[in-house]
């Protein structure tokens, strides 16, 4: 059977360019980046290349990256970098936060920032969840079961005015602010001074790079824990040999997937719109979950009423569509009603009746109308 996917939020196919571009790293150019002879400082070179082009797009400086293998990496080593130095305080994290996120905060002291109905945080009342214990706020760009956007910049703009006021009145404790932008890279900005953070997380894997590649920015001249001890690698937070074929495949899908992503969000937003109309005209009690305004362009939350997920995707699987129901970390707890639906106010049942759809660059109109055709006659042999 031939599927059609709609799960690009769990992971992108890697893109031909990149595996390209791999490729010499796994046989002729395997040097190690540390040694001192001529291929392995050419090797060496082309590590530096790649961490220069991340962060050309992130507008930072290329000693400010630290190659990661994937986003729960990257999150694990920001959270813990900070926590770990500051054992007596307090991180806050927002309701909508990948388990990446959720379970290392755990090991902390931490309170959880609530969300609104539509998903997003709400900046008028950020101050008040915010302690002069509170060492770090970690937010998630645009997080990955409804695909809802954040505002960043105004959530940026909040903490600095309680960095001034702690200074105000003789807090010496800092307060840095992490953002997940795994989801995000695909189609929105990474300009991290626009956004406003000292951490940000990527992840090769969400936008057509190789699974395990990922990398975290670190605003300079903060100095996080190190999580992995040994020869210094990566400004002495991540030791170890260099993955320059993952750090080179990272680094190229992410130039592929920003110079794409303006022609390719319009694309998606379209397809996007067309299915949500389409899916308010059928004779079925069906929500939309999230802001439909400030949301990602490749994702599509619905809950439909009446409906068990895990059941629903099988039968659509076996219709040739793969879809989802959330978070593939989150999947395999079953019976797990999602904490992010709960945290927009869904009740269990209507978060184990919730389905998500997530587009890519394969998809097109023909895919969404399967899709539609598939979910249409399942549901009437229902009634």
């Amino acid at each position: 059977m031939q599927y059609i996917y709609f799960d690009y939020a769990a992971a992108t196919p890697l893109d031909a360019h990149v595996r390209q571009a791999m490729e010499p790293y796994f046989s002729e150019e395997f040097y190690n980046p540390s040694a001192t002879y001529a291929p392995a400082k050419a090797v060496r070179a082309q590590l530096s290349e790649a961490r220069a082009r991340i962060a050309h797009y992130l507008g930072v400086k290329g000693d400010e990256l630290l190659f990661t293998a994937g986003g729960t990496e990257a999150n694990n080593i920001a959270i813990s970098g900070v926590m770990q130095q500051y054992p007596d305080n307090s991180c806050l994290i927002s309701a909508l936060e990948h388990e990446s996120v959720r379970q290392t905060a755990r090991q902390y002291d931490h309170k959880t920032l609530p969300v609104q109905e539509d998903g997003r945080v709400d900046t008028k009342t950020l101050d008040s969840h915010i302690t002069d214990n509170t060492v770090l706020i970690t937010c998630a760009y645009a997080d990955s079961e409804l695909g809802v956007i954040q505002p960043m910049a105004e959530i940026a703009r909040r903490i600095r005015e309680v960095r001034k006021d702690r200074r105000q009145r003789g807090v010496s404790l800092p307060l840095y602010l992490h953002t997940d932008a795994s989801q995000a890279a695909n189609y929105l900005d990474m300009h991290v001074d626009k956004l406003g953070v000292d951490f940000l997380t990527l992840n090769g894997g969400k936008i057509y790079g190789p699974k395990q590649s990922g990398a975290l920015y670190i605003r300079r001249p903060i100095v996080l824990e190190p999580l992995i001890r040994g020869g210094g690698q990566e400004r002495n937070i991540r030791s170890g040999t260099e993955n320059v074929a993952f750090a080179v495949g990272l680094s190229v899908a992410l130039d592929i997937t920003q110079r794409l992503r303006t022609d390719e969000a319009a694309r998606l937003h379209e397809l996007q719109q067309y299915l949500f109309a389409e899916l308010e005209l059928l004779d079925v009690d069906i929500t939309i979950n999230g802001s439909r305004e400030h949301r990602l362009v490749n994702n599509i939350h619905v809950t439909i009423a009446g409906q068990h997920n895990e059941r629903l995707l099988l039968e659509l699987e076996q219709k040739g569509i793969l879809a989802a129901a959330g978070s593939a970390c989150s999947a395999n707890k079953k019976q797990e009603a999602s904490t992010t639906l709960q945290a927009i106010g869904k009740t269990v049942e209507q978060a184990q009746s919730s389905i998500r759809i997530t587009t890519g660059r394969s998809t097109n109109r023909g895919d969404i109308d399967a899709f539609l055709h598939a979910l249409t006659d399942l549901l009437s042999r229902k009634q």
